[in-house]
């Protein structure tokens, strides 16, 4: 299929769950190959993701228990916790730039996964240059940001955000774990915080939350959130709801 320079949508049923062994799922695919900022952003207020030019989003039949979530910025407040990740990431260097692709790129996002594949038994492949292009650089419009981690000169974090006037979307990150005392996963998600707050962002987009889950559970630390309850089209209005845990 030729889809270059066009806008595609499709939709891909009863695929193998990413969460539950037990379960299928359907997931809405819709290929754009440069999406507006006006687009993008009603796209994620209704539930969508992107990596790269491809923009999904469940459609379930029989499951609805990925729950699309955002943090509530201007309420949240810092934890005594999150305070002291934040403390002991004073020497990381942070810096924010348009997403790129390096051997230290490819080199530290197998060995995350390698490590992911031994702890939690994802599947690991190492990624090739063209899908992790595929998948992170392109479709570089202004609002692609990759966060790059740095500690002793060496790159031990990346985190994929988009950063648009009304929100930040956190779309992937992968680190060192020979650096877990630093918790850098969860300091990337309070260095998006904090800068949402300075821009007077009002929501963080985390993609879907499953409660209680081993791997998507997490995200329920960082509340206040609003989670979103319908299937809203385009051309209907979505309903988010401040969740109560």
């Amino acid at each position: 299929m030729h889809i270059l320079n066009q806008d595609v949508e499709f939709l891909e049923e009863n695929r193998t769950c990413s969460y539950f062994d037990e379960k299928l799922s359907d997931i809405r695919y819709r290929y754009i190959y440069s999406c507006s900022t006006e687009l993008y952003q009603k796209m994620l207020e209704r539930g969508w993701r992107r990596f790269g030019r491809m923009h999904f989003v469940p459609e379930c039949k029989t499951c609805d228990k990925c729950v699309s979530m955002r943090i509530d910025v201007e309420n949240y407040k810092f934890s005594k916790s999150e305070k002291r990740v934040i403390s002991k990431n004073k020497d990381t260097k942070l810096y924010i730039r348009p997403p790129s692709l390096t051997m230290e790129h490819l080199n530290l996002y197998d060995k995350y996964h390698r490590f992911m594949n031994d702890k939690k038994n994802w599947p690991y492949t190492a990624i090739e240059p063209e899908d992790y292009s595929k998948s992170y650089v392109e479709a570089t419009e202004n609002y692609a940001k990759e966060f790059l981690y740095v500690r002793d000169d060496k790159l031990i974090g990346v985190a994929l955000v988009d950063i648009l006037p009304q929100s930040i979307s956190a779309i992937y990150c992968y680190y060192d774990h020979d650096y877990s005392d630093l918790s850098i996963g969860k300091f990337s998600i309070l260095a998006q915080i904090k800068i949402a707050k300075e821009l007077k962002i009002p929501y963080i987009y985390l993609g879907y939350w499953i409660q209680n889950h081993f791997s998507m559970g997490y995200k329920e630390a960082y509340t206040p959130f609003e989670i979103l309850k319908n299937r809203a089209s385009l051309n209907e209005t979505p309903i988010w709801k401040k969740n109560e845990i």
